[in-house]
């Protein structure tokens, strides 16, 4: 059965040579390093954890083998995807693009348009993977469990790390992303891979209130008296610590741990960038074009104690 293909033309004017489609999340937890990517995962890898209670005891003269040391594990266990289109390309034959498949009956798919839909085709699969890094639902087909689902079920999270959400505007942001700091641990506030992982709408109004338009007493002229001019998408911190704008993330949502806390695991990287445009003319004698995507993605943390969540209800404790 083909991929349902629409194709709606008026003859009307100039082609115009490119071909546009809505625009599509930034996936940018892995592009910007927000989380640590372990490739070559072919079905499951073990992230080992070594815990010990107090080392350090008084001194006498003889070896005393008091402690005690605990290893655990976290296990990573990639998913398969795939991506399966199927284009007709008789559908083509009155398109503008007519003449670039060629006079002969076995013409091909236009070149601009298959160049284009390579493109689009990764580019929504790394949005697909963004959205499913943070808040994917794994009975869902085409999701894997995302961090938001992984921590709602982990009895380990402390209670004392799992603040409360509300909607998050330019009035309260301050007060909010103050309360997930507070329940940062003392051994995780200063660390250097610490991030405070947010929601786009969190991120804005943060912004927002940065310009002047927020409570708190930030006063009406903004970060450096520019308003709200003087954002131009760099970096942002809240108490010293680093944002990042986790565009997968629901909104009112947001994870405080490290970098290296968090973890991404595929087979091959290059498999979510690889699409195949196979022309079937050739193989069964078909006017038919597949476009095949196969892709293996995971994730996992390693520590739950040294995570803070907000707006993200855990169900187990």
């Amino acid at each position: 059965m083909a991929t349902t293909t629409s194709i709606t033309t008026t003859y009307a004017g100039e082609f115009a040579g490119k071909y546009v489609a809505a625009a599509l999340l930034s996936a940018n937890t892995i592009d910007k390093g927000g989380i640590t990517v372990l490739p070559n995962v072919k079905y499951k890898q073990v992230l080992k954890r070594l815990s010990t209670d107090a080392i350090l005891k008084d001194a006498t003269c003889d070896f005393s083998a008091t402690s005690t040391v605990t290893l655990t594990e976290k296990v990573i266990q990639p998913e398969e995807f795939q991506v399966n289109l199927q284009l007709c390309k008789k559908d083509f034959r009155s398109d503008w693009e007519a003449v670039s498949m060629g006079y002969s009956a076995f013409d091909t798919l236009p070149k601009t348009f298959a160049d284009y839909l390579i493109g689009h085709v990764a580019a929504k699969v790394a949005a697909k993977t963004e959205t499913n890094i943070w808040a994917g639902v794994n009975a869902n087909s085409g999701e894997f469990a995302g961090f938001s689902a992984l921590l709602a079920a982990d009895a380990a999270l402390p209670a004392a790390q799992e603040v409360a959400g509300t909607t998050v505007t330019a009035s309260n942001v301050i007060t909010e992303l103050g309360k997930i700091v507070d329940a940062i641990p003392s051994t995780l506030y200063t660390n250097e891979g610490l991030r405070i992982y947010v929601s786009q709408n969190i991120a804005k109004a943060y912004v927002r209130a940065l310009g002047g338009f927020g409570a708190s007493g930030l006063g009406s002229n903004g970060a450096n008296n520019q308003g709200t001019m003087w954002y131009t998408n760099g970096e942002l911190m809240f108490d010293g610590i680093k944002i990042f704008v986790a565009n997968g993330l629901a909104a009112n949502t947001a994870i405080a741990t490290t970098i290296d806390n968090l973890y991404f695991g595929t087979g091959l990287l290059s498999d979510h960038n690889e699409v195949k445009l196979i022309d079937m003319a050739d193989i069964d004698g078909s006017q038919n074009v597949r476009v095949v995507m196969r892709l293996t993605a995971g994730v996992q943390y390693a520590v739950v104690e040294d995570i803070v969540t907000y707006g993200i209800t855990n169900s187990a404790n």
